[in-house]
Protein backbone atom coordinates (compact mmCIF):
# COMPACT_ATOMS: atom_id res chain seq x y z
CA UNK A 1 0.00 0.00 0.00
CA UNK A 2 1.78 3.20 -1.29
CA UNK A 3 0.85 6.25 1.14
CA UNK A 4 -0.60 9.45 -0.36
CA UNK A 5 -0.78 12.74 1.19
CA UNK A 6 -4.66 12.15 0.95
CA UNK A 7 -4.03 8.79 3.26
CA UNK A 8 -2.26 11.09 5.67
CA UNK A 9 -4.73 14.38 5.22
CA UNK A 10 -7.29 11.32 6.12
CA UNK A 11 -5.77 10.30 9.17
CA UNK A 12 -5.48 13.76 10.67
CA UNK A 13 -8.85 14.55 9.95
CA UNK A 14 -9.68 11.53 12.10
CA UNK A 15 -7.56 12.83 14.82
CA UNK A 16 -8.74 16.16 14.51
CA UNK A 17 -12.67 15.18 14.83
CA UNK A 18 -11.71 12.64 17.65
CA UNK A 19 -9.98 15.39 19.29
CA UNK A 20 -13.43 17.89 19.03
CA UNK A 21 -15.18 14.95 20.91
CA UNK A 22 -11.96 14.45 23.31
CA UNK A 23 -12.15 17.76 24.54
CA UNK A 24 -15.61 17.85 25.91
CA UNK A 25 -14.97 14.51 27.78
CA UNK A 26 -11.76 15.79 29.22
CA UNK A 27 -13.31 18.86 30.61
CA UNK A 28 -15.67 16.33 32.29
CA UNK A 29 -13.19 14.47 33.55
CA UNK A 30 -14.15 11.23 32.21
CA UNK A 31 -12.58 8.18 32.31
CA UNK A 32 -12.02 8.31 28.30
CA UNK A 33 -10.13 11.71 27.71
CA UNK A 34 -9.27 13.76 25.05
CA UNK A 35 -5.99 10.99 24.02
CA UNK A 36 -8.38 8.01 24.60
CA UNK A 37 -10.92 9.54 22.15
CA UNK A 38 -8.70 10.86 19.69
CA UNK A 39 -6.55 7.41 19.33
CA UNK A 40 -10.01 5.22 19.28
CA UNK A 41 -10.96 7.15 16.07
CA UNK A 42 -7.51 7.23 14.95
CA UNK A 43 -7.43 3.93 15.05
CA UNK A 44 -10.57 2.91 13.61
CA UNK A 45 -9.65 4.99 10.49
CA UNK A 46 -6.88 3.21 10.21
CA UNK A 47 -8.47 -0.02 10.25
CA UNK A 48 -10.38 0.76 7.62
CA UNK A 49 -8.08 2.57 5.32
CA UNK A 50 -5.97 -0.89 6.01
CA UNK A 51 -8.89 -3.27 4.87
CA UNK A 52 -10.28 -1.52 1.77
CA UNK A 53 -6.39 -1.54 0.80
CA UNK A 54 -7.05 -5.69 0.70
CA UNK A 55 -10.20 -5.50 -1.35
CA UNK A 56 -11.11 -7.26 -3.59
CA UNK A 57 -9.12 -9.67 -2.69
CA UNK A 58 -10.71 -9.86 0.89
CA UNK A 59 -14.58 -8.39 2.46
CA UNK A 60 -13.46 -4.94 3.76
CA UNK A 61 -16.45 -5.52 6.30
CA UNK A 62 -14.89 -8.33 8.18
CA UNK A 63 -12.12 -6.11 9.97
CA UNK A 64 -15.56 -3.38 10.10
CA UNK A 65 -16.89 -5.73 12.07
CA UNK A 66 -14.18 -6.49 14.27
CA UNK A 67 -13.23 -3.11 14.96
CA UNK A 68 -17.55 -2.91 16.53
CA UNK A 69 -16.41 -5.86 18.76
CA UNK A 70 -13.27 -4.79 19.87
CA UNK A 71 -14.78 -0.83 20.77
CA UNK A 72 -17.41 -3.13 22.60
CA UNK A 73 -15.10 -4.37 24.99
CA UNK A 74 -13.39 -1.13 25.66
CA UNK A 75 -16.69 0.92 25.99
CA UNK A 76 -17.70 -1.98 28.60
CA UNK A 77 -14.47 -1.34 30.53
CA UNK A 78 -16.06 2.48 30.85
CA UNK A 79 -18.99 1.58 32.68
CA UNK A 80 -18.85 1.06 36.36
CA UNK A 81 -21.77 0.66 39.83
CA UNK A 82 -22.03 2.93 41.93
CA UNK A 83 -23.56 1.94 44.64
CA UNK A 84 -27.30 1.78 43.21
CA UNK A 85 -26.43 4.01 40.61
CA UNK A 86 -24.45 3.21 37.24
CA UNK A 87 -21.61 5.57 35.72
CA UNK A 88 -19.46 5.64 32.45
CA UNK A 89 -22.74 4.70 29.95
CA UNK A 90 -22.71 8.25 28.42
CA UNK A 91 -19.17 7.72 28.09
CA UNK A 92 -19.08 3.99 26.53
CA UNK A 93 -21.46 5.53 23.96
CA UNK A 94 -19.06 8.50 23.20
CA UNK A 95 -16.02 5.28 22.33
CA UNK A 96 -18.67 3.71 20.51
CA UNK A 97 -19.17 6.24 18.59
CA UNK A 98 -15.86 7.60 18.17
CA UNK A 99 -15.02 4.37 16.31
CA UNK A 100 -17.94 4.95 13.82
CA UNK A 101 -16.38 8.29 13.33
CA UNK A 102 -13.33 7.13 12.35
CA UNK A 103 -14.70 4.39 10.10
CA UNK A 104 -16.27 7.24 8.28
CA UNK A 105 -13.34 9.37 7.90
CA UNK A 106 -11.03 6.05 7.10
CA UNK A 107 -13.88 5.23 4.36
CA UNK A 108 -13.73 8.56 2.64
CA UNK A 109 -16.99 9.60 4.19
CA UNK A 110 -15.81 13.13 5.49
CA UNK A 111 -18.78 14.94 5.27
CA UNK A 112 -20.81 12.27 6.92
CA UNK A 113 -18.21 11.98 10.02
CA UNK A 114 -18.29 15.83 10.17
CA UNK A 115 -21.97 16.19 10.64
CA UNK A 116 -21.99 12.88 12.91
CA UNK A 117 -19.15 14.78 15.09
CA UNK A 118 -20.96 18.24 15.51
CA UNK A 119 -24.00 16.13 16.14
CA UNK A 120 -22.34 14.42 19.03
CA UNK A 121 -20.30 17.79 19.99
CA UNK A 122 -23.86 19.12 20.33
CA UNK A 123 -25.20 16.33 22.34
CA UNK A 124 -22.66 16.63 24.69
CA UNK A 125 -22.65 20.26 25.38
CA UNK A 126 -25.83 21.42 24.57
CA UNK A 127 -28.24 18.13 26.06
CA UNK A 128 -27.17 18.86 29.93
CA UNK A 129 -28.21 21.68 30.53
CA UNK A 130 -31.53 20.39 29.02
CA UNK A 131 -31.79 17.70 31.13
CA UNK A 132 -31.03 19.82 34.40
CA UNK A 133 -34.00 22.04 33.01
CA UNK A 134 -35.95 18.83 33.06
CA UNK A 135 -34.86 17.71 36.37
CA UNK A 136 -36.10 21.13 38.04
CA UNK A 137 -39.38 20.20 36.38
CA UNK A 138 -40.05 16.88 38.66
CA UNK A 139 -37.95 15.67 42.22
CA UNK A 140 -37.58 12.56 44.22
CA UNK A 141 -38.50 12.48 47.49
CA UNK A 142 -38.33 9.33 50.36
CA UNK A 143 -41.28 9.51 52.75
CA UNK A 144 -41.82 7.87 56.58
CA UNK A 145 -45.28 8.14 57.36
CA UNK A 146 -45.81 6.78 61.14
CA UNK A 147 -49.31 6.73 62.80
CA UNK A 148 -51.65 4.35 64.98
CA UNK A 149 -52.01 0.59 63.42
CA UNK A 150 -55.59 1.16 62.18
CA UNK A 151 -57.34 0.57 58.98
CA UNK A 152 -58.12 4.32 58.68
CA UNK A 153 -54.13 5.47 58.57
CA UNK A 154 -54.01 2.97 55.74
CA UNK A 155 -56.56 3.67 53.58
CA UNK A 156 -56.11 7.49 54.33
CA UNK A 157 -52.54 7.18 52.80
CA UNK A 158 -53.38 4.76 50.07
CA UNK A 159 -55.82 7.12 48.76
CA UNK A 160 -54.17 10.31 49.53
CA UNK A 161 -50.95 8.75 47.51
CA UNK A 162 -53.35 7.54 44.25
CA UNK A 163 -54.91 11.36 44.45
CA UNK A 164 -51.66 12.89 43.82
CA UNK A 165 -49.96 13.03 40.03
CA UNK A 166 -46.66 11.43 42.19
CA UNK A 167 -45.40 8.68 40.80
CA UNK A 168 -44.73 5.74 43.33
CA UNK A 169 -40.99 4.28 42.63
CA UNK A 170 -41.11 2.00 45.79
CA UNK A 171 -43.57 1.58 48.88
CA UNK A 172 -43.56 -0.84 51.83
CA UNK A 173 -45.25 -0.99 55.10
CA UNK A 174 -43.59 -1.85 58.65
CA UNK A 175 -45.35 -2.28 61.58
CA UNK A 176 -43.79 -1.92 65.37
CA UNK A 177 -45.04 -1.31 68.96
CA UNK A 178 -48.70 -0.90 67.50
CA UNK A 179 -47.51 1.38 65.08
CA UNK A 180 -47.28 1.16 60.81
CA UNK A 181 -44.81 3.16 58.88
CA UNK A 182 -45.34 3.69 55.27
CA UNK A 183 -41.79 3.88 53.63
CA UNK A 184 -42.46 5.15 49.85
CA UNK A 185 -40.16 7.06 47.22
CA UNK A 186 -42.44 9.37 44.83
CA UNK A 187 -41.37 11.11 41.20
CA UNK A 188 -43.13 14.32 40.48
CA UNK A 189 -43.20 17.86 40.46
CA UNK A 190 -42.23 20.04 43.15
CA UNK A 191 -45.77 21.92 43.95
CA UNK A 192 -47.15 18.09 44.19
CA UNK A 193 -44.62 17.41 46.92
CA UNK A 194 -45.36 20.45 48.92
CA UNK A 195 -49.27 19.56 48.71
CA UNK A 196 -48.55 16.25 49.85
CA UNK A 197 -46.61 17.59 52.37
CA UNK A 198 -48.93 19.93 53.32
CA UNK A 199 -51.63 16.91 53.39
CA UNK A 200 -49.67 14.65 55.71
CA UNK A 201 -49.38 18.08 58.37
CA UNK A 202 -53.21 18.41 57.99
CA UNK A 203 -54.21 14.77 58.33
CA UNK A 204 -55.35 13.32 61.97
CA UNK A 205 -54.04 10.05 61.23
CA UNK A 206 -50.07 10.71 61.02
CA UNK A 207 -48.36 11.29 64.13
CA UNK A 208 -45.69 12.05 62.64
CA UNK A 209 -43.38 11.93 58.99
CA UNK A 210 -40.15 12.69 57.88
CA UNK A 211 -39.28 13.06 53.93
CA UNK A 212 -35.51 13.12 52.05
CA UNK A 213 -34.79 14.48 49.17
Amino acid sequence: MDILWSDILTLLLAVLLGALIGLEREFRDKTAGFRTVILICLGAALFTMVSLSFAPTSDPARIAAQIVTGVGFLGAGAILRDGPRIVGLTTAAIVWLAAAIGMATGSGNFLLAAIATGLVTLVLWLFPKIEHWIDTLREVHSYEITGDENEDLIQSLETLISSTSLRVLQKRWSKENREITLHCTLLGKPGAQQRLIAELLSNPCVKRFKTQD
